[in-house]
């Protein structure tokens, strides 16, 4: 198990340092960005702008990325930042700084917007399994603890058994965006040994103990993760399952 039970979930524009140091009271880990990388994610990024998007377009992403995690050495998370890239290098140098920062790099497989989807980047990538794990294996190999983002729902796309190739390559977490298939995170929890978050539609006592009880070791706030009602319910309804006799081991609480 790492410790997360409750995360903040990157919102692209949105997701910097002030809003995790802001949640903080009520979190275990908060991954910032997205954040576009090289040069093709970053036009992408400037198209998805230029029709009212939120996006970071710092000039330098990786000094952006040391920078935001450097204000949050002395606050009490753990930090990671999610990623997109069509190019190993620049994931390199990323997973090289959360590496230093002891961060998580989170490989973003989960974009649904068409400009990165057109790049092979965001659920495009989901949708080759090979090129997952080979960012796994790059960001692995600069030292930096791996987390993969997913998303349910992708026609034609087994997520369970991405994850778990994900996983077999070094990720240690796999971060599930359940959309409205809820009871995946059960077949992803059987197929993996990496701390599974699940993700959507977690805002309070009922949806965090349905993901818990179909097997993810921790859930993560998206939207209302500025609102310190939602989040702070969140964390109580987390420390009860986890308090509660009859939750055992995760991998005993996932349902058939």
């Amino acid at each position: 198990m790492s410790g997360i039970r409750v995360a903040l979930a990157s919102l692209s524009g949105q997701a910097d340092a002030s809003w995790a140091m802001d949640a903080a009271e009520y979190v275990d880990a908060a991954f910032l960005g997205g954040i576009a990388l090289d040069d093709r994610t970053r036009s992408a990024a400037r198209e998805m702008v230029a029709r009212d998007r939120n996006e970071f377009l710092p000039d330098d992403p990786i000094a952006f990325i040391d920078d935001q995690l450097t204000v949050l050495t002395d606050i009490d998370l753990v930090a990671g930042f999610n990623v997109r890239t069509t190019t190993l290098g620049p994931l390199r140098e990323a997973a090289a700084v959360c590496r230093e920062r002891d961060a998580i790099l989170e490989i973003n497989a989960h974009c649904r917007q068409a400009e990165m989807c057109a790049i092979g980047c965001g659920e495009s990538l989901l949708k080759d399994t090979e090129r997952v794990c080979e960012y796994v294996e790059t960001a692995a190999d600069a030292g930096a603890r791996v987390s993969v983002k997913l998303r349910t729902e992708v026609p034609g796309v087994d997520v369970a058994a991405v994850a778990e190739a994900a996983a077999d390559a070094g990720a240690s977490f796999v971060h599930v965006d359940a959309m409205d298939s809820e009871p995946v995170i059960a077949d992803v929890a059987r197929a993996t040994e990496a701390t599974v978050i699940a993700n959507n539609g977690v805002r309070d006592a009922a949806s965090v103990r349905e993901y818990l009880d179909f097997g993810a070791d921790a859930v993560s706030v998206g939207r209302p993760s500025d609102d310190p009602s939602v989040l702070k319910g969140v964390q109580a309804a987390t420390a009860a399952w986890y308090e509660d006799a009859d939750a055992g081991p995760r991998k005993e609480q996932t349902n058939p």
